[in-house]
């Protein structure tokens, strides 16, 4: 039978819209699911004064991190990655905010004498460091865009609550943890905060050893807001307290080193004294290991896996002196880099960076792209499709995730500037590293600039710059225009050029 031509015509069109109603409908078709549609998760961890070397992935040898390892064999690793500066909280700024530290509002630790008269009204029992002011954009407040679920899990120390730099004030839903740094320097504490709520930690008292380590705290809140939030974008931040003094480590993973890390007499300074301080410092990085395997396992479990980017990455370099027990030599923990937190060497700022995003990421990558802290909001940007603020100083490395090296934009230069121990001034340009030291000093602040050769020289042993007085030139032009003066962080020797 002969059909007429507009008959034909329907005939076809129904089918092939059965055939596409199919497609759409099969089972293991991914390509329309939600997963694949929505903007992808973001989990963003940072250990605690954890050096560029206590990682397996990086060549430590007494220390183990499998889970950390197996991002990095899963994902990329990045071997000249950079912390926002020396120590925590203007390290935190730089992170969030995406500005470097000559234009970042915090610059260095500290107690706000400004805003200690809302102690008692605010029930704080800690004072708090700089709060952030509302002019700031958090990478937090950035995803608002999209309307990413928010929640950080671990140390804030970027103002208490109440203040302008309340985490609740600055784009996230649930804050859990510590606010103050002071309040984290035990890890079996009285209370931890949830958002302006105290949380009280029965069978903990401050002292060596308690009943619930903070670690498995911010954990298991961190595994809750995974589940609670699976159906819609997330971005989970989590910057834990480990390896930040004092050791202290649940005794299922003491157990793992006692007795087979050697230990050595040593003077002690600082903080709860440990028994068995090497084995206990191990311990505690790689309890902190086993709950970013709880986390990783939890991401495939409700199949988030694929659509999720995971990003591990330390705030600053590791600890010196042996302080509270610590032994960064032992472990080799700065790896051949010079210095350690603190500092402005290589040792104080660079820092391990593993990232993960199964079908983006080429598994097994490394990479030497130069890139920072404040890289991190516009790389997120890009990633989710949300609009950094205008005045950041970072660019983002999503090409270099994407294994795409030559659509990546480069630095000119990396900028550091830290007021406190001696007072400290850094730029990486290229090859070259300036450094500036003492300069602090109320009479003559120390301006020379020293200067390295990292390709030739990494462990920054050798000042040449007296053989390269155009690239000294070039960075000390660098040191005074690439910044700008703080009321808050006065840098007499600087503000003054």
């Amino acid at each position: 039978m002969r059909y007429p031509l507009e008959v034909k015509s329907r005939t076809t069109l129904f089918v092939l819209t059965l055939s596409l109603l199919a497609l759409i409908l099969l089972p293991g078709n991914t390509a329309f699911s939600a997963e694949k549609t929505r903007e992808p998760n973001i989990v963003f961890i940072i250990a605690d004064d954890l050096g560029y070397q206590e990682l397996g992935c990086y060549g430590q040898k007494w220390i183990k991190t499998p889970h950390i390892d197996k991002i990095a064999k899963d994902g990329i690793r990045f071997t000249q990655f950079y912390s926002g500066n020396a120590v925590c909280a203007p390290s935190r700024c730089n992170l969030l905010t995406g500005k470097h530290p000559g234009h970042a509002y915090v610059r260095n630790n500290g107690k706000p004498q400004y805003v200690q008269h809302m102690k008692e009204k605010e029930g704080w029992e800690y004072p708090g460091q700089h709060p952030i002011p509302d002019a700031e954009v958090t990478i937090a407040e950035m995803l608002k865009q999209k309307k990413y679920a928010t929640g950080a899990m671990g140390k804030w120390g970027l103002g208490h609550f109440g203040t302008t730099g309340d985490p609740n004030k600055q784009g996230f839903d649930l804050f859990y943890g510590f606010n103050c740094q002071v309040h984290a320097h035990n890890h079996y504490p009285k209370f931890l905060w949830r958002n302006h709520e105290k949380e009280i930690l029965p069978g903990n008292d401050r002292t060596l050893y308690g009943k619930t380590h903070s670690q498995d705290k911010f954990v298991e809140y961190g595994l809750d807001f995974i589940r609670q939030n699976q159906d819609r974008p997330f971005f989970l931040y989590l910057p834990f307290a480990i390896p930040h003094l004092a050791i202290q480590a649940p005794e299922e993973s003491l157990a793992e080193y006692r007795g087979k890390i050697p230990e050595e007499k040593y003077k002690h300074r600082g903080y709860i004294k440990h028994p068995h301080p090497r084995a206990g410092y191990a311990a505690m990085i790689t309890h902190m290991d086993k709950g970013v395997g709880q986390i990783m396992d939890l991401l495939k479990e409700l199949k988030l896996d694929d659509n999720t980017i995971v990003f591990f990455t330390s705030d600053n370099g590791p600890t010196y002196d042996r302080l509270g027990g610590s032994d960064s030599e032992f472990f080799e923990s700065a790896g051949p880099w010079r210095g350690f937190k603190g500092s402005l060497y290589e040792g104080g700022i660079r820092v391990p960076l593993v990232v993960r995003w199964p079908g983006h990421i080429q598994p097994g990558a490394v990479t030497d792209h130069l890139s920072a802290f404040w890289d991190v909001m516009p790389t997120i940007a890009a990633i989710t499709g949300t609009k950094a603020p205008a005045d950041i100083d970072g660019i983002s490395f999503l090409p270099t995730l994407l294994g795409k090296p030559k659509q990546q934009k480069q630095h000119e230069y990396l900028y550091w500037e830290f007021p406190a121990y001696t007072g400290q001034q850094a730029v990486h340009m290229g090859d070259w590293k300036g450094v500036r030291q003492n300069l602090l000093r109320k009479k003559n602040p120390q301006m020379k600039i020293e200067l390295y050769n990292l390709k030739t020289d990494p462990g920054e042993q050798h000042d040449v710059a007296d053989q390269n007085p155009e690239v000294v030139a070039r960075i000390k032009s660098i040191m005074k225009t690439g910044r700008t003066p703080s009321k808050t962080f006065p840098f007499p020797a600087l503000d003054q050029q």
